[in-house]
This record gives C-alpha cells, structure tokens and sequence, in this order.
C-alpha cells in the first residue's frame, strides 16, 4: 500500500481547544505499526489532555501534540522485525506500552511503569506520552496492537480499551467472581461495562449505583439486579439490605467522586475488597478506620494493564490493503 507524506490531524492547541493541521506521517521504526486510523473515540481523560489538566507540566507546545487513546484500524505498515501482523490486518489499539525493562514491567504491571513519560527507555502511552489517534495514521509498538476478529466491527472495538480497564480491576482481586456479590459505582462506561462484565464472569448480584436515571436503566438492562438512585435514596444502606445486612464482596468504585470512596468501604462486607477504578480530580476523605477495623482490602488500577487486553482470538493474516477513509467517531 503506497502511503502519503502527510496527513490530517487534530492536535492540542491552547487550554481547551484542539485544531485539524497537517503533519507528516510518522516513520516506521523496527518493532512499529503504523495504523490507519478508522475509528477513534473520546474518553473523559480526552477532555482533560485538551483542557491541559492532566499534563503537571502544562504539557506539550500547541500545535504539536496528537491526542486519543482508544482507536482502530488498518495496519497500514509493518516494522523489519514485525512478524505478528500485516498490511490488512484489522487491528485495535491498547494504550500503555512499559519501558519492559523496569522492576514493575517486568513483573507485568507496565500500567505501573516506572519510567513512565520517559520515551528514549521505551515507555509510550498512546495519546498521553506519544502520539495518538485522533489522525489518519498513527504509530504503535507491536505489542500494544491486538488483531481484531471479523465478528468485531470498528465502532466496537474502540470501547475494547475500557473494557480492559475492567478486567484489570476484577483481575487484581485474586479471586473468582462466581457467586459473589458486586456494588459499581459510578455507572458511566467504566461502570456501565463493569456490570456487564460482572454478570458474565458469574456474579450472584449485582448492585448499580449512580446519580442519573437514564445511566441507571442502561444498566438494568446489562444485568443490574439492583439500580440505586444516589440522591433519592441511602446507597450504603440499600446494598447492605440487598445482601442481608451483610455487605457487598466487591466493590469498584468508578465515579471518581470523592464521596463515594467512603460509601464504597461501608457498603463492602467485613473482609471484603475495595477497588478503586475512577479518577479524581480532587482529595479524598474516607474513613480508613472502618477499613482497618473489617479488614477491608483497598485496590487500585490505572487503564487495562496485566494484559487485560490479550484477546483470544486471531483471525488469519489477509495479505494486501484497500486504502479505506478515515472516520473519527464519538463512542463515549
């Protein structure tokens, strides 16, 4: 496939704006892919690269910068020492890439790189650290591509990312769901598939708790056993009377407020597991006694690490690539 010189995309300007300009494609290195982008989505952590708050530094210079981190496409160029993909293969994007030589990526957590931002040891983030997808090409180590099977059209696969933050936090409980009893909090994506993905590992409940009723009755249709209205009632209390006053096993808490940290440990049950998904964007006051005092365990997780991400499927390698068009979309 004969590739441009240049291409279209959308890159971080001043505080709160992004601009359509013209770049060079970028370069194929040896353990590179180039993708040719056919879907592109927007997370929250988007709206917080544009409006520069998640940079500490303030971030990259305006006009240089190409953010998204949840895309697909079209392998449009391989790498010389590439040999797991092709030009055609369908392709989804995962966003962290670890320096792969840190005491943590070593052991598996590159989410948790300690390296993280720093390009020349290895380290990339999609979208965050390097180059994303809001583009008509972009560049991704091989190992952060997964091979999309036919079954997977594109408008799909972009959530795939998210969904792989989820099985990260399930992942890190060590424990099977069979049978458990599962509080979400926050039913925006996150939480919205976090339910989904609880039902079918086979959770014996699950319990939804949110703020808007729209979101509520999207998850009561992914399998919700209980939906809870936050301003209309005490959540704390209706997931404990749900479970006979014993307490939920799991928790995710997904919303990022603040104030939910604390109903997500008193609505856990004595020596039952806390994980902490959402992001906040302000400090937390949780009690942390109660905690101690019930033996409730506190977990984090940053994005869809511990290769989450791997999927089991690989569709045969289709030689040859028809040029396609780009087509950005909103799927969040």
């Amino acid at each position: 496939m004969s590739l441009p010189e240049t291409m279209q995309a959308a890159v971080l300007g001043e505080p709160g704006t992004l601009a359509v300009t013209t770049l060079p494609v970028p370069r194929v290195g040896p353990e590179d892919v180039l993708v040719q982008v056919r879907r592109a989505s927007l997370c929250g952590t988007d709206l917080k690269i544009r409006s520069r708050h998640f940079f500490k530094d303030g971030g990259p210079a305006a006009g240089e910068f190409v953010p998204g981190h949840e895309y697909a496409g079209v392998v449009a160029a391989v790498g010389s020492a590439v040999d797991e993909l092709r030009v055609g293969d369908r392709v989804v994007t995962e966003a962290h890439r670890g320096c792969m030589r840190c005491a943590n990526c070593l052991a598996g957590a590159y989410t948790d790189c300690l390296n993280y931002g720093l390009r020349h040891t290895g380290h990339r983030v999609q979208g965050m650290t390097v180059n994303g997808g809001f583009a008509q090409y972009a560049l991704n180590h091989v190992s952060t591509l997964h091979r999309l099977p036919d079954t997977v059209d594109f408008d799909a696969a972009v959530v795939l990312t998210t969904v792989g933050t989820v099985m990260h936090a399930f992942d890190v409980l060590g424990t099977l769901l069979v049978g458990a009893t599962v509080a979400v909090l926050g039913p925006g994506p996150i939480g919205l598939l976090a339910t989904q993905v609880a039902r079918e590992l086979g959770a014996r409940t699950v319990a939804l708790v949110g703020t808007r009723e729209a979101r509520l009755a999207i998850g009561k249709s992914f399998g919700a056993d209980l939906v809870v209205n936050s301003r209309e009632q005490d959540a704390v209390a209706a997931v404990r009377e749900a479970t006979d006053g014993v307490g939920a096993d799991i928790v995710l808490e997904c919303s990022g407020a603040p104030s939910a940290v604390d109903d997500a440990l008193r609505m856990a049950k004595r020596s039952g597991k806390v994980v902490l998904v959402g992001f906040f964007e302000e400090p937390v006051q949780a009690d942390l006694n109660h905690a101690v005092m019930n033996g409730i365990s506190i977990q984090t997780v940053r994005g869809e690490g511990t290769v989450r991400w791997h999927a089991p499927w690989a569709s045969p390698p289709v030689a040859g690539c028809t040029p396609l068009n780009w087509s950005p979309t909103t799927s969040r």
